[in-house]
């Protein structure tokens, strides 16, 4: 019951930044008022406040009230999602847009990501992504073609690919991950509505199947006013202790 109490709590926050309600530099509540509102002992509040802090969202903690960090939409890494999953998971409705489907040949840079030979057919879709009607992400998907052919049977604009192509027998295992910035090119600053040059946060993802076979890379480039990315880690206590016991 206190985790389900703890992950309202979080998402009730969350949702008080998103329409302003807490704008960034805002003091939350206290741990006694969110207490009181809440009908909650202490151990739920904690918790929802120490995964905001996780998340980027607030700042704040040791006898200093929180306070919001920013507004932008954290998405996680250490979970394996679609974008379409996470939206719903953090209470929120995600759309797109699709571009471009096309069958075409694998250039220097794509085939070196798939593991491919330069000029092998590939398919590559260009979606704009959305948060409750907002414009987010633009995304750029290339599949290896066993894969990336299955969408020709699927209306990209219904929804997340990944779910469909998982219908179909595609399993996607792990992926890994570079995010960076990088200035608006010439497409982003069109369909994106921003200024050429203008800084965009980029997640290159590469995705792979339970034997290790590259099926999916992404360069994807998000609005940075509208997500910020995070990560939480586990300190590995066995490697830790094994460490220990060597020194």
């Amino acid at each position: 019951m206190s985790k389900a109490l703890h992950a309202a709590i979080a998402e009730s926050i969350r949702e008080q930044i998103r329409t302003g309600e807490l704008a960034v530099g805002a003091t939350l509540p206290s741990e006694s008022q969110l207490c009181e509102q809440w009908n909650s002992s202490r151990g739920p509040v904690r918790q929802a406040l120490a995964a905001l802090r996780a998340e980027g969202v607030i700042a704040g903690g040791s006898g200093k009230p929180p306070v919001v960090r920013t507004a932008s939409i954290p998405q996680p890494f250490d979970t394996l999602l679609s974008y379409s999953a996470w939206a719903r998971a953090i209470g929120r409705t995600p759309g797109q847009r699709t571009l471009e489907l096309a069958l075409r040949p694998a250039d220097r840079l794509t085939a070196s990501k798939l593991g491919v030979e330069e000029g092998s057919p590939v398919v590559q879709v260009l979606r704009l992504r959305y948060l409750d009607g907002e414009l987010t992400m633009l995304e750029r998907a290339t599949f290896v073609e066993r894969v990336g052919r299955l969408l020709f049977d699927f209306d990209c604009d219904s929804g997340s690919m990944w779910a469909y192509l998982q219908s179909r027998g595609i399993g996607f295992a792990t992926a890994s991950h570079i995010i960076d910035a990088v200035g608006a090119d010439p497409v982003d600053s069109v369909h994106l509505e921003v200024a050429e040059g203008a800084p965009l946060l980029r997640q290159q993802r590469t995705a792979r199947t339970a034997d290790g076979e590259v099926v999916e890379y992404h360069d994807d480039r998000y609005r940075p006013e509208s997500i910020s990315f995070s990560l939480e880690n586990t300190l590995d206590v066995r490697t830790t202790l094994m460490r220990n016991a060597r020194s």
